[in-house]
């Protein structure tokens, strides 16, 4: 009866394995995500310190008014980039976050539910040994007993 226990829960196992692979898969795409995200925003970073040099070698020859306003009003566009590539990036890294949780709680499940097998079997098994021991038992009773002497 515990090994058809064990047989029983195979399906489930079965489909518990291919959750946690999804949850893998799911972990996976989203880690990739947060590193795209990471590398746009340095990317952006980048580009703003390098464009708000310029002040310092531009200004330092002497600028106009409108190449002034142009400036600052690109040097905005930029914070504002770099300000919504910073919620991106929180965005995906929740979203990895939730992933991860998800597998853990798929991993764990998947743990559990072997663990539960095996011990179906390990219970079969000491059912099937103490019944073949039984039944050796009963037949060396049943068996003649020569003497030697």
């Amino acid at each position: 009866m515990a090994l058809s226990r064990a047989a029983r829960l195979a399906p489930v196992v079965e489909m518990a394995e291919k959750a946690e692979k999804t949850a893998v898969q799911r972990l996976g795409y989203f880690q990739g995500q947060v590193k795209v995200a990471e590398s746009k925003l340095a990317d952006l970073q980048a580009f703003r310190l390098d464009y708000s040099e310029q002040w310092i070698v531009r200004g330092s020859t002497g600028v106009t008014g409108q190449w002034l306003l142009g400036f600052q009003g690109f040097l905005a566009q930029l914070d504002t980039a770099v300000d919504q590539q910073r919620q991106s990036l929180n965005w995906h890294q929740n979203n990895l976050n939730k992933a991860r949780e998800a597998w853990q709680q798929a991993f764990a499940r998947v743990e559990g539910l072997r663990k539960l097998v095996q011990r179906y079997r390990e219970e079969a098994q000491r059912l099937e040994d103490k019944r073949e021991q039984k039944l050796l038992d009963e037949l060396s009773q049943r068996l003649p007993r020569h003497d030697p002497f």
